[in-house]
């Protein structure tokens, strides 16, 4: 029945000649807030590695059977600094981001036995490491070092990347920080920084500007993509060179234009889901790679961010500005909370004549997932308006957590990975706000076929990361997809098969999806947010 309830979202929201369905196995966690953020599975040890910020913890997990999830020792971090913000696995080490106090501080990377939980070694890394990653063949690991400046916006460390070689062995492990001083006013790079590059703290540099947030590798290991979440854009990096190659500007979607439109205010007391004068940053958390036919493809998940801090803060909402007249004849209605107004917007883009009225409107992610070439960087294709209209199926309160976070950056999508499915490759993308995930053919990287929408069960709410994990390595012939859920601090567990696996429905599979849609709903009115 796991398996019947799941294959209704499908036939419901996209009703597809084939299809690829998630069998909700269990769900697991401390059910604290903070207590599951960043999953990581070693297939030697088959364990599960999650951070826990509350417990300032590792929690482990032995997956070898998921029908009964054995709950093993955490692995305390307290010593190590002052909380854990990414952790991965490769082949028995297990590797772990863990910040300083203050978070302005370099951080260490800590190595630990996936098997027993021990320590082995550990390495400084840049300010505020965020998120890691192993390449392919487990001779590196990779660290995004944000550098994101203290509340009072005084000290802003510069955003780095930090490769460390661990090809001799993790106790003899050799860092080579990656930094961006050469793009700097002044100094030789200047010039390759995209103009449309979001460079805009206070007194910052290009280097302190830059705020690295996430990192995926290709399939040879040698070059990796890195996300720069605040500034709207990409580095490029040659692993074994230790440079970066290029930045990256990931520019704005027209949310006027059709199938990009979305539903912009949280007081209209409805789903309103239309076209806008606005353009929207794409700002993704979350990336991954896929290579197809020889070409490199990196896939994002647009949730958008923006600075907002005691010392200086770039978000108002549309409502606070002046418009330009000629720009938008409508201001007016435009301005509205139950049009424009409430929808959350930056004072550092466009105002494009500096005269104090704004010609053009910005809002934070564009609430979707997109493809973009390895190679130029350039946009290939992007979901549109799908997430907010297939999920708007649905009605209230589950549309945008009760229409409620409309007004701010929608569904939220911030989690993505791949997984091979009975042959198929496949993406999944979490809804950090709405919840859930959706799954996408990624056979033909430039034109992702849909193939559903699973919503999250009552129990799990605001996943934060979603993770792949191959069949065989796993174990078992069908793949999982992991869910980690901040907010009610569990781990989802699916398994995932092609429709020709799954069993006829039974009346009993409708009884059970409706209920859990009632629980859900109920779920959402209790977390509506202001």
């Amino acid at each position: 029945m796991r398996l019947l309830a799941c294959s209704l979202v499908t036939l419901m929201v996209s009703s597809p000649a084939w299809a690829i369905f998630a069998d909700h196995v269990t769900s697991f966690g401390p059910g604290v807030e903070g207590g599951a953020e960043i999953a990581a599975f070693d297939n030697q040890s088959q364990r599960l590695f999650v951070t826990n910020s509350d417990g300032n913890t590792i929690d482990v997990y032995n997956l070898s059977n998921v029908e009964q999830v054995q709950t093993l020792p955490s692995i305390a971090l307290s010593s190590f600094g002052d909380g854990p913000n990414s952790v991965a696995a490769h082949d028995g080490i297990v590797a772990v981001a863990v910040e300083a106090d203050p978070a302005q501080d370099p951080g260490v990377v800590v190595f630990f036995d996936a098997t027993d939980g021990s320590f082995l070694s550990q390495v400084a890394v840049g300010a505020l490491p965020d998120m890691l990653t192993f390449t392919p063949d487990g001779s590196r690991v990779l660290v995004a070092n944000e550098g994101e400046p203290d509340d009072d916006y005084m000290v802003d460390p510069e955003g780095s990347i930090s490769i460390i070689d661990i090809s001799s062995g993790v106790a003899s492990a050799t860092v080579t920080e990656v930094g961006f001083a050469d793009f700097n006013v002044g100094q030789p790079r200047n010039n390759e920084v995209p103009a449309g590059l979001r460079i805009f703290g206070p007194g910052a540099s290009v280097a302190q500007d830059l705020e690295p947030e996430y990192i995926a590798i290709d399939d040879t290991g040698t070059i990796a993509y890195v996300a720069l979440q605040e500034n709207n854009g990409m580095a490029i990096v040659d692993i074994l060179a230790g440079n970066v190659m290029s930045l990256v500007d990931f520019g704005s979607k027209d949310h006027s234009l059709f199938g990009n439109a979305l539903d912009a205010s949280n007081r209209d007391d409805a789903i309103n889901i239309r076209n806008w004068p606005v353009r929207g940053f794409y700002q993704p958390d979350a990336i991954a790679t896929l290579t197809h036919n020889g070409e490199v493809y990196v896939l994002s998940a647009n949730e958008g961010d923006a600075r907002d801090y005691d010392g200086f803060s770039e978000e108002f909402r549309i409502g606070d500005f002046a418009l330009d007249p000629a720009a938008f004849p409508d201001a007016a209605n435009l301005l509205l909370d139950e049009n424009l107004g409430r929808l959350r917007t930056t004072d550092q883009n466009g105002d494009i004549d500096n005269d104090g009225d704004f010609d053009e409107l910005y809002s934070y992610g564009a609430r979707s997932f997109s493809v973009w070439s390895g190679s130029t960087g350039q946009l290939l294709w992007d979901s549109g308006d799908e997430f907010e209209r297939r999920t708007a199926q649905f009605g209230l309160p589950f549309f945008n957590v009760d229409d409620n976070r409309s007004d701010d950056k929608g569904p939220e999508p911030e989690g993505v990975d791949l997984v091979t499915v009975d042959g198929t490759p496949v993406a999944a993308i979490g809804l950090e706000r709405t919840g859930g995930f959706f799954l996408y053919d990624m056979s033909n990287p430039t034109n992702p076929q849909i193939i559903n929408y699973v919503p999250s069960l009552p129990s799990d709410t605001a996943p934060e990361g979603v993770l792949g994990v191959e069949a065989g390595a796993n174990g078992e012939s069908q793949p999982w997809l992991i869910v980690t859920h901040e907010d009610s601090g569990t781990i989802a567990l699916y398994r995932l098969f092609s429709s020709q696996a799954v069993p006829t429905l039974d009346y009993q599979a409708t009884l059970l999806f409706v209920l859990l849609l009632l629980a859900s709903a109920a779920l959402v009115l209790r977390r509506r947010q202001p």
